[in-house]
C-alpha cells in the first residue's frame, strides 16, 4: 500500500512540473538544426527542453522559459531566416509564458 502511494506521489509530482500545449506550423521550419515539417505539435514543457511531437515526427530540444507581464491572446511562433526558417520563439496563446530557443 505504501508503495503504490509512492508510487502515485512520484508520477503527480513529476505531471505538475511539466505542461502540455498545441502548436501549428504553417511551413517548413528548423529548431536546433533538426528539421520540423508543417503541421499540428504537442509541445511537451520541463524545466530547461521542450519536446515537440506530431505523431511521426519527435524532436527534444532545450529551452529558456521567460515570463512576461501580460498574457499572450494566440500562440505564435517567431522565425528568423527565409530559405529554410529558424524558429527563436514560441509564445503560448492563453499563457505568460515565451520559449526561447538560442543557437
Amino acid at each position: 500500500m505504501l508503495t503504490r502511494i509512492v508510487l502515485s506521489l512520484a508520477i503527480f509530482a513529476f505531471a505538475a512540473n511539466a505542461a502540455t500545449y498545441k502548436v501549428t506550423l504553417s511551413k517548413p521550419a528548423t529548431i536546433k538544426g533538426q528539421e520540423l515539417k508543417p503541421g499540428e505539435y504537442r509541445l511537451d514543457v520541463a524545466d530547461t527542453k521542450v519536446t515537440l511531437e506530431n505523431g511521426k515526427q519527435s524532436v527534444e530540444v532545450p529551452v529558456k522559459i521567460e515570463s512576461v507581464d501580460q498574457k499572450y491572446e494566440s500562440t505564435s511562433v517567431r522565425f528568423v531566416g527565409t530559405d529554410k526558417p529558424q524558429i527563436t520563439e514560441i509564445r503560448l496563446g492563453g499563457t505568460k509564458t515565451k520559449l526561447v530557443f538560442n543557437e
